[in-house]
């Protein structure tokens, strides 16, 4: 049995006539004890029984960040904890594995501006003058600055802040939102100083494009999934 829930901070800037940015993030936990059934058909109450506190295993805020930036080894630590304390894990973030790799995989050059500043903007403080609090602490969740207003469906850019839709990614997350392609960009340097990143303007893609027509206009957006297909 998993139990889910949804986590808020509200950071108010210095002028109290400016709205806030909201960051968010949604952790998953599971009981402590679980015990193999010896014969679940006869009592009813099924392969396993499970007993005890709740645990945090899951905690997913940026998308890609939990599942490419963290490393296996602290993935587990990573899971089990909670955005304040993230600065065990900048060095993910400011000395990334993932440009490396696809420099080894595809031949094009990663960016070599350590630390990697760039990084921390995007995955772990929100970006200036869109979605960055003031004093802001750096820490992994999706943040949104409902200040900025929406962009219309037929205008909108799924490269968001990127494309130049500041209403987009990161800068909250839309149906349309390309995430992936957003972020290896961004992994790959299009924030950095060309200089230190010469391949950064490059368009990076998982080749996996949202055909918007497909959304609906009202929650939960996203069409109903074909029967059978993978999730």
């Amino acid at each position: 049995m998993l139990a889910y829930s949804a986590c808020s901070q509200c950071v108010k800037r210095p002028n109290s006539n400016d709205e806030p940015v909201i960051g968010a993030w949604t952790t998953a936990s599971v009981r402590q004890a679980r015990v193999i059934n010896p014969d679940p058909m006869a009592n009813g109450k099924g392969a396993t029984v499970e007993g005890g506190a709740w645990a945090q295993v899951s905690r997913l805020g940026m998308p890609l960040v939990n599942e490419v930036v963290i490393g296996l080894k602290d993935k587990d630590a990573f899971n089990a904890s909670q955005p304040m304390n993230d600065g065990q894990f900048i060095d993910y973030v400011t000395h990334p594995t993932l440009p490396e790799l696809l420099e080894i995989l595809f031949g094009v050059t990663a960016p070599n501006n350590f630390p990697r500043q760039d990084l921390v903007t995007a995955f772990l403080t929100g970006v200036p003058d869109v979605n960055m609090p003031v004093g802001v602490t750096a820490s992994e969740m999706l943040r949104l600055n409902p200040a900025i207003a929406a962009t219309a469906a037929a205008s909108q850019n799924d490269l968001g802040v990127l494309g130049g839709d500041n209403a987009g990614f990161p800068n909250g997350r839309r149906p349309v939102d390309d995430t992936v392609d957003v972020s290896l960009r961004v992994a790959m340097g299009v924030l950095a100083d060309p200089a230190d990143a010469p391949d950064g303007d490059l368009a990076y893609t998982d080749g996996v494009q949202l055909d918007a027509s497909e959304l609906q206009t009202i929650f939960p957006y996203l069409a109903t999934p074909l029967a059978g297909s993978p999730n």
